[in-house]
């Protein structure tokens, strides 16, 4: 199977007044497509900035990305907005989530963004497939923070993304609730093929991936 996702030489180095602080050092490592990886490690070993670095969020000082072969830094920002519209699908720990639009009009969303016609029925499909079509009119503030995390699934599945990019997805969750998400999250990624690159501190959650990659003040384990 083909890498879908490749790191080649990562390194992230910002300043600190005049001191360059090194977050992220030489990271290599690929990703399967379909494959599910846990990025863990302590608070401030750089799993948020190399997942930012993946997705092309943030740029590194040296190093190299490919997404689906193609080489991400060597791509303007509007070139690298395109291939992630093609290509990613993003669940972050704060849901983000538009408060003036209600479930499905946020689900909608990408959708409407790429001129998709049937957005609307795409995106009751994918609230379904959350368990969400009762609450398909509410606004996210009448939601519970478990609903809210699987409007921000539904919404990042249903462009049917070859790749997942996952940000701390049960960090706002109590247990049972982080549970769910986890269970759908997986099932979401087992059915569409989806391929999963999540941070987490859940060690329940880095369990049920395929894999863990284990970061130490800014250097593979």
């Amino acid at each position: 199977m083909a890498a879908i996702v490749q790191a080649i030489g990562l390194t992230k180095q910002v300043l600190s007044g005049d001191l360059p602080i090194v977050i992220l050092h030489d990271v290599s490592f690929a990703v399967d497509a379909g494959e599910s990886l846990a990025i863990v490690g302590a608070s401030g070993s750089g799993k948020s900035t190399l997942l930012g670095l993946l997705a092309g969020l943030d740029v590194p000082s040296s190093g190299k990305v490919l997404l689906n072969g193609a080489d991400l830094f060597a791509l303007d920002e509007d070139g690298r907005a395109r291939l992630r519209g093609e290509l990613a699908g993003f669940v972050f720990q704060s849901f983000q989530l538009l408060p003036a639009l209600n479930a499905l009009e946020n689900v909608m969303l990408p959708l409407e963004l790429v001129g998709a016609k049937d957005a609307r029925s795409r995106a009751e499909e994918s609230l379904l497939q959350v368990g969400l079509s009762a609450r398909a009119h509410h606004l996210p503030k009448h939601l519970s923070g478990g609903e809210q995390q699987r409007v921000a699934l539904a919404r990042a599945f249903v462009t049917r993304p070859k790749i997942l990019f996952a940000d701390e997805p049960t960090g706002n969750l109590d247990a049972a609730t982080g549970a769910q998400v986890i269970a759908l999250m997986l099932e979401l990624n087992r059915a569409q093929g989806t391929t999963l690159i999540l941070v987490t501190h859940d060690e329940a959650l880095a369990r049920r991936c395929n894999r863990q990659l284990h970061l130490a003040a800014g250097r593979v384990m």
